[in-house]
């Protein structure tokens, strides 16, 4: 490996922020990235008690300028990145009758378009250096799921952009895969039982019965996978999909 800097994005909170700290606790050098520079305050800070260097980023993922001068200063600051995860997402849910090309659009250009944009921008970087990890963040949702087309939609829509990626970037030593979680506890996923009417704790009891393990996710549970996808140690590992779901899926 011939640098150790990673970019996470979507990462001032939740999966995301786990990721950036885990990574940093594996030795790299971390962007930490998000609509808001001053929401990553929190991650970048436990980045640094690793010992690593930590820097917050605000860009818009789906902006294509935003992009470039986001990367552009993560070059400058830490130098060229070698490992990229592609976590940026949001949430839009309804039922098909009701939902909004807005609420489509927003899904689709932070998930699928973020991605591209990201990807697009860092590869070149990782092809150079001879050696490059993207891991995407898709979804048991990419199964489907109801009052979730557009989630799952993009999901499953980023699975195929990781095998396409692996298939294209392989040659030049770069590998692409994606993890899937299943049910996590994060700040979306409480905004959602809120959305339902129901309590977090209610909503969870009634999803535990529903996992083989008993138990539902946490984010450093998704950020444990990503830690190997990013290692020097998966090398022979590419376009996969790997499922954090707590058992089998479907």
């Amino acid at each position: 490996m011939t640098s150790r800097i990673a970019i996470v994005t979507g990462a001032a909170r939740g999966i995301g922020a786990a990721t950036a700290i885990r990574l940093a606790e594996d030795g790299y050098d971390v962007a930490v990235l998000d609509l808001d520079s001053a929401d990553c305050a929190e991650t970048v800070a436990a980045v640094v008690a690793t010992g690593q260097r930590g820097l917050a980023v605000g860009a818009d993922v789906s902006d294509e300028v935003a992009v470039t001068a986001a990367v552009n200063l993560v070059v400058e600051k830490l130098g060229p990145p070698a490992v990229l995860v592609n976590n940026a997402g949001v949430l839009r849910d309804n039922l098909l009758f009701k939902m909004e090309l807005s609420d489509w659009q927003t899904v689709m250009n932070v998930h699928l378009q973020g991605a591209f944009l990201m990807s697009r921008a860092t590869q070149r970087y990782m092809t150079e250096a001879g050696f490059g990890r993207i891991i995407n963040l898709s979804s048991t949702s990419a199964l489907g799921n109801r009052g979730q087309a557009n989630y799952s939609a993009a999901k499953a829509g980023l699975q195929g952009f990781t095998k396409t990626l692996a298939i294209e970037l392989g040659k030049y030593g770069v590998t692409v895969n994606a993890v899937a979680p299943g049910f996590t506890v994060t700040a979306m996923t409480r905004a959602t039982a809120e959305r339902m009417g129901v309590t977090f704790e209610d909503f969870e009891k009634a999803l535990v019965g529903q996992i083989p393990v008993r138990r539902v996710g946490q984010p450093e549970d998704i950020a444990n996978a990503v830690s190997f996808f990013a290692s020097e140690r998966s090398g022979f590992v590419s376009g996969q999909v790997l499922y954090v779901a707590g058992g089998p899926t479907n």
